[in-house]
């Protein structure tokens, strides 16, 4: 059995660091004598850090803190200018590029639809390359950490990055791998891209300060990402969160993934759409997001009948969460959950409320998520800037 390893010096030093930049990014500014309750470190610790991370650029001042009699405290916060990160969101209906800085603001972005049902590795690969050339373009200032991915389906963490994403036809792909010899020297991180979005709204988004949450994506299809302890949930084999394939309905309409009544053969976009069809609607065969727009603010009645019960089986769904996990708070995300959200959030509660539990509702609050449709792809750069704070996995 292999001893275990005595820390070293070099190995405190960058526990110091980590645990100094995380308290500055995630709860900053703040000055040196605050950081020392925040951070545990002692006095001494905590000038020697922040001397050294002043000196790299990695932080910054920040303005001043009136103190009592003396001169004033400097506050200190992490440059956002310092470096930047790539973050990269596939979807169903695009593949959307984002040069981001370390607060996440957006510098430089590109975007390029995907056909239904060409989806296939090729297509995807040489979008997302192009994208990241085309945004790395933009960049001629600091230098940029790597490129995180945010995909359907379920990954394999670790260094091929294997996607298996049945909605996509692809089956044990290794993503990270093909793209890491596509985008060298850049570091690659590919995710989930229901997580990399619930990791964004809890970083700056609905979501933050949020110990035990949900954050549910709903487009095309339906995926969730389910934080408890204020952290990521995985489950064993990295396939928690795939609440779109929760069964509403026994022997319900056949979902993409081939079972009868699941959660997204109701709520996700093309699910919806369908049932449309089926119901003599006219869907016009162009920009997926665009026709669940115009549906949603159709005003005659085959349309009113579709979103109704499209609210109420996503209130059902929302119920299933609740009486399931207890959370303190559910954030309604995706780029056609935000739309259901902006037009019929009361509504989506109420019907929460008639499926669940009182104590569970009662203690939890449903909003919708504050980051946009392009919440992935800020989440994806996440998989990265953690990294760079020491916090990431392996």
């Amino acid at each position: 059995m292999e001893r275990p390893r005595h820390k070293t010096t070099r190995d405190l030093k960058q526990g110091n660091r980590m645990r100094l930049l995380r308290t500055l990014y995630f709860d900053g500014p703040l000055t040196r004598r605050d950081l020392g309750p925040a951070t545990g470190l002692s006095t001494a610790s905590v000038s020697n850090v922040t001397a050294e991370l002043l000196a790299q650029g990695v932080l910054r001042e920040g303005g001043k803190v009136e103190s009592d009699g003396g001169r004033p405290h400097i506050l200190l916060d992490v440059d956002p200018g310092h470096a930047r990160a790539v973050g990269v969101d596939v979807g169903e209906t695009h593949v959307r590029v984002e040069l981001v800085d370390l607060k996440l603001g957006e510098l430089a972005s590109a975007e390029y639809p995907l056909a239904p049902g060409v989806h296939d590795p090729s297509t995807v690969v040489e979008h997302i390359v192009a994208g990241v050339r085309s945004v790395l373009a933009a960049s001629d200032g600091p230098q940029v950490l790597g490129v995180g991915v945010g995909m359907p389906g379920i990954v394999e963490y670790g260094p091929d990055g294997v996607i298996h994403a049945k909605a996509f036809g692809w089956d044990a792909v290794p993503l990270g791998r093909i793209l890491m010899e596509r985008l060298a020297p850049l570091p690659v991180h590919v995710d989930n891209g229901a997580m990399t979005m619930g990791q964004a709204e809890l970083w700056s988004g609905a979501g933050r300060g949020a110990d035990n949450a949900v954050i549910a994506l709903i487009g095309t299809g339906v995926g969730s990402c389910i934080v408890t302890d204020g952290r990521l949930y995985r489950g064993s084999a990295s396939s928690a969160g795939e609440w779109g394939h929760t069964t509403v309905e026994v022997r319900g309409r056949r979902c993409r993934c081939g079972a009868p009544g699941c959660l997204e053969a109701y709520v996700g976009a093309e699910g919806v759409l369908a049932r449309f069809r089926a119901v003599g609607g006219t869907v016009a065969e162009d920009d997926e997001e665009a026709a669940f727009a115009r549906l949603l603010d159709d005003p005659s009645e085959a349309a009113r009948t579709v979103v109704d019960e499209t609210v109420e089986y996503l209130g059902a769904g929302v119920a299933d969460l609740l009486n399931l996990f207890n959370p303190e708070l559910i954030v309604i995300g995706g780029w056609a959950g935000l739309m259901l959200a902006e037009r019929r959030m009361d509504d989506i509660a109420a019907a929460a409320r008639s499926y669940a539990l009182d104590q569970p509702f009662e203690t939890a609050r449903i909003v919708p998520g504050r980051l946009g449709p392009d919440a992935v792809a800020k989440g994806a750069a996440t998989l990265v800037i953690e990294r760079f704070l020491g916090g990431g996995p392996e």
